[in-house]
């Protein structure tokens, strides 16, 4: 499995290291993504996700029947 969101779908971003003598090499800039059960209430289980820590922020404040609906995901394939 990818190093990817599945409710905001972030995803790592391309960047350059540079060292003191400014010479520049290429690197990613991995989100920070947590495997996480969350409870749901509407299928009355629980589902496990990847999600960034950014998306478990938006989940206490949205619920996840609305956020999944808003990122077009079906829990029941979960």
């Amino acid at each position: 499995m990818s190093r990817k969101c599945q409710l905001t779908g972030k995803k790592a971003n391309n960047a350059m290291s540079v060292s003191h003598s400014h010479r520049r090499t290429h690197r990613l800039q991995h989100a920070n993504i947590q495997e996480k059960r969350v409870w749901w209430p509407q299928g009355n289980r629980w589902v496990k996700l990847r999600l960034s820590t950014k998306a478990i922020k938006t989940l206490d404040r949205k619920g996840l029947q609305a956020f999944a609906k808003e990122a077009g995901i079906n829990l029941n394939k979960l």
